[in-house]
């Protein structure tokens, strides 16, 4: 039927590289809402399809599927960042599955992870926090400027999944400029990249 959201999918599936078609559960959880994959097909166009070498945190990993996609593609330092412990188990799960050794699952804060990785020049940084009916700015807003300390000043990006599409000036306030963006449904996706430091 028109205008009811469709349920979330009981799975996904990494779309490139190693581990491609690989099936990634998705828990019935509040708030656990995964990348669609014609978001991630665009994002994963965007980034390259050879990360070799990258170095890379998925902020609010949920199912995993940006951290993994990453990794998929060659990502050498992958870190996926989730508070909630079941999630957690299965992430674990898949990661011993596929032998990812580039991959390390942490349980906690994506926020506080992210501050403490202030300075350490990643090249990409996966910010795909819980909707929460929209009420979210509060939570990005603090993402984004810790996500801006932790990426590389020249090459590094931030990827944003958000309810609503980010402005220019909101963003240019937290150090960070649009490289790329679109719109999927009710999904606004935004490929950043740091301001030039004044």
């Amino acid at each position: 039927m028109k205008g009811r959201a469709s349920p979330p999918p009981h799975e996904v599936r990494i779309l490139g590289g190693q581990w491609k078609r690989t099936r990634l559960p998705v828990a019935d959880r509040p708030g656990l809402r995964p990348t669609p994959s014609r978001v991630r097909e665009t994002l994963f166009n965007w980034l390259g399809h050879d990360l070799a070498g990258w170095r890379c945190v998925d902020a609010f990993a949920g199912t995993g599927a940006l951290g993994l996609e990453a990794a998929s593609r060659g990502a050498t330092e992958v870190l996926l960042v989730e508070r909630d412990p079941g999630l957690v188990a299965a992430l674990n799960q898949i990661v011993g599955r596929l032998k990812a050794a580039a991959v390390r699952v942490e349980r906690g804060d994506g926020l506080a992870v992210l501050r403490q990785r202030a300075g350490q020049q990643l090249d990409a940084v996966f910010l795909d926090p819980p909707f929460a009916d929209g009420q979210n700015d509060a939570l990005v807003t603090d993402a984004l400027r810790a996500a801006r300390q932790a990426v590389h000043e020249q090459h590094g990006l931030v990827y944003l999944e958000a309810p609503r599409p980010w402005l220019e000036d909101e963003l240019a306030r937290l150090g960070l400029q649009v490289h790329r963006k679109g719109q999927a449904g009710a999904v606004a996706f935004h490929l950043l990249r740091p301001l030039p430091a004044q």
